[in-house]
Formats: C-alpha cells, sequence, structure tokens
C-alpha cells in the first residue's frame, strides 16, 4: 500500500483539456454498389493523460461523414467517442491506436430523403494514426478511422455498410495541468 501512494505521489502525470477540429474523408464500404469519398468536417473537445511516453485521450467528437454512391449522395452525422492510446516517440510524435464508439445522429441522401431508420444507430470503428503534440499546445493528427460494424438495417438490397473515414485534425490544449 506504501508503494502504491509513493508511485501515485511521484507520477509525473499531465492533464490537458483541448478543442480540435479538421477535415474528414469519408466514404462507405457498401457492399453491391459502387462508392466515392466525400468530405466532411468534425470537430470537438478532447482531455489527455500522459504519463511519460504514453498517454489516454478520450474524445467527444461531431463528424459529418457519408459517401457518394452511384446514384446520390448519403450525408452521415455521427456523435464519436473515440478513446485513444498515445505511444511518444520523440519531441512530441506519437503513434495512436484505440477504439472509436459513433452515434448516428442524422442519415439522409442529397435531396433531404432521411435513411436513418436504414442504418444501426451505434458504430464501432478501430482509430490508427499519427501525430504530433507541439510544447506550446498545439497538435496535429492524422487518423484512419476503420468501421468494424455493419451498419446496414435495410438500405437498398445491400449487405454491407461500413464507414471508412480519414481525419486531418489541428487542435489546441486550453488548459494543461500537472509536473513540466
Amino acid at each position: 500500500m506504501i508503494t502504491a501512494v509513493t508511485v501515485v505521489t511521484n507520477a509525473q502525470v499531465k492533464i490537458a483539456f483541448g478543442l480540435k477540429g479538421g477535415l474528414n474523408f469519408s466514404k462507405l464500404d457498401v457492399s453491391n454498389l459502387s462508392s466515392n469519398s466525400k468530405t466532411g468536417v468534425h470537430g470537438g473537445a478532447f482531455a489527455l493523460f500522459k504519463f511519460a511516453k504514453v498517454g489516454i485521450q478520450p474524445e467527444l467528437i461531431l463528424s459529418q461523414q457519408g459517401s457518394e454512391v452511384n446514384f446520390d449522395d448519403l450525408e452521415s452525422n455521427y456523435i464519436n467517442i473515440p478513446i485513444i492510446l498515445k505511444i511518444y516517440i520523440a519531441a512530441g510524435v506519437n503513434l495512436q491506436i484505440g477504439p472509436q464508439f459513433g452515434f448516428l445522429n442524422k442519415a439522409e441522401f442529397t435531396d433531404s430523403s432521411s435513411v436513418k431508420d436504414k442504418l444501426k444507430k451505434a458504430d464501432i470503428s478501430a482509430a490508427l494514426g499519427v501525430g504530433w503534440d507541439a510544447p506550446f499546445g498545439l497538435t496535429l493528427d492524422a487518423r484512419y478511422n476503420l468501421g468494424l460494424t455493419n451498419n446496414n438495417e435495410g438500405l437498398y438490397g445491400t449487405s454491407t455498410v461500413k464507414n471508412q473515414v480519414f481525419q486531418i485534425s489541428v487542435g489546441f490544449k486550453i488548459i494543461r495541468l500537472g509536473k513540466k
């Protein structure tokens, strides 16, 4: 017990809270239909708990996703909660991996016909990426979110619908706590 208290007391824990945003290049992996990438935006908040060379970064992100399918554009909005493990290599450069849990907020075609009832309300993705945490609070990330969930619940004769999203983000740590 004394050892545990000593380790926690002497831990070099840094905590930061910030905002981030950027571009999405999303595509739905849809069986039986051809689809192309669609550009959107994302934005939200993050917290970073950094322990020496490892960090845990939960985020709350509003994300415009979707795809250009062969007959129309499908736009979907998700509230995503990635929980990212950051492994710091050198000078703030980090590798990122972790799960992302998404909740469907909107899904419609360009003509405003809703297909929200044709897609699952929850989505799970695997997030992989690289980033740089600058010493003055700026963060840069490039991340790929590979959809693991088959989101189809009756979307026009297709058997699988999975999200695939490449994100480029810029963020800033607004509040920073802990030992320097």
